[in-house]
């Protein structure tokens, strides 16, 4: 039987997840077209069952608010599937281009470096406001360092001559060498370093 390949051109046979925490809820079953076309929409949990390539792709196409600037996303999110699963694919191709290696495993590892492990929240005690640190549930984990990626993909690609896929692939890089270059990385270190402050 035929291997099925993300694309049709990257296997991920041979990607393993280092992250233990992670490793049920990165989803490496190859889709040739990474379009479920939100059959399972409403489903709890399921988005963890999908391709981790999907998910990106998905968060692409509404990627939310960075500091109540939602404009800085909106000329990218046409609302056409094909533009985001064209940024992404094209994005893949530079990755393999700069790095020579598998841009999905290079892409899974981004993810992983980019997934804060703590965050913070609000508690109110006797009327006052207090920060508090708590653990990042592994799937939320994962739509953080996704949301990250995307939407400094948008910031960066706003009002500049370089377009959205180098971008985004240039952000792949940046995290899977756990650079401070990505936003993704640098938003998670903040995270992790108010969280540290909170206890």
């Amino acid at each position: 039987m035929a291997e099925i390949l993300a694309f049709n051109r990257w296997t991920t046979k041979d990607i393993i997840v280092t992250d233990m925490g992670l490793k049920n809820y990165i989803t490496l079953e190859p889709r040739v077209v990474p379009k479920t076309g939100a059959r399972y929409a409403g489903n709890r949990f399921h988005k963890s069952r999908t391709f981790i390539v999907e998910r990106l792709i998905n968060k692409l196409m509404n990627p939310g608010h960075k500091s109540k600037k939602h404009f800085k996303t909106s000329g990218h999110c046409t609302g056409k599937g094909q533009t985001a699963y064209k940024l992404v694919e094209d994005a893949l191709e530079i990755v393999e281009k700069k790095t020579n290696e598998n841009p999905v495993a290079v892409f899974v590892k981004a993810v992983e470096n980019a997934a804060p492990r703590e965050e913070i929240i609000t508690i109110e005690y006797g009327g006052a406001r207090y920060p508090k640190a708590v653990e990042c549930a592994p799937q939320r984990r994962i739509d953080i360092a996704l949301r990250l990626l995307s939407q400094g993909t948008y910031h960066k690609s706003f009002n500049s001559a370089k377009n959205a896929s180098g971008i985004l692939a240039q952000g792949i890089i940046d995290a899977y060498n756990a650079s401070s270059n990505s936003l993704a990385i640098s938003k998670k270190h903040e995270m992790e370093r108010q969280a540290d402050s909170s206890r």
